[in-house]
């Protein structure tokens, strides 16, 4: 069983950056895929990025050359990096992450982006 927690979120201005966590209970160094999904208000949960086992990454476009996906496995940790923050970007943010036919979930945190 893997726990996952985010932290990071909070309030900040168009422009400016956070950075995300996700803590695992377990270790995440056997993994298919760990990711970065979202949900603002009244709209559908998507995904933000992720890394594939092999190393990969994969960005939605709307978020290319601002935001990066990176994990420690000696922390146990995925990050979040994001730069250039606009108002769209508003949402709760989850990590997720596949092993085996097992999919985990954060409770998600927090990232409103407003002046």
């Amino acid at each position: 069983q893997v726990q996952l927690v985010e932290s990071g979120g909070g309030l900040v201005q168009p422009g400016g950056s956070l950075r995300l966590s996700c803590a695992a209970s377990g270790s995440i160094f056997s993994f298919n895929v760990m990711g970065w999904h979202r949900q603002a208000p009244g709209k559908q949960r998507e995904l933000v990025a992720n890394i594939i086992s092999g190393g990969s990454t994969y960005y939605v476009d709307s978020v290319k050359g601002r935001f990066t996906i990176s994990r420690d496995t000696a922390k146990n940790t995925m990050y979040l990096q994001m730069n250039s923050l606009k108002p769209d970007d508003t949402a709760v943010y989850y990590c997720r992450l596949v092993t085996g036919n097992t999919v985990y979930w954060g409770q998600g945190t927090q990232v409103t982006v407003s002046s």
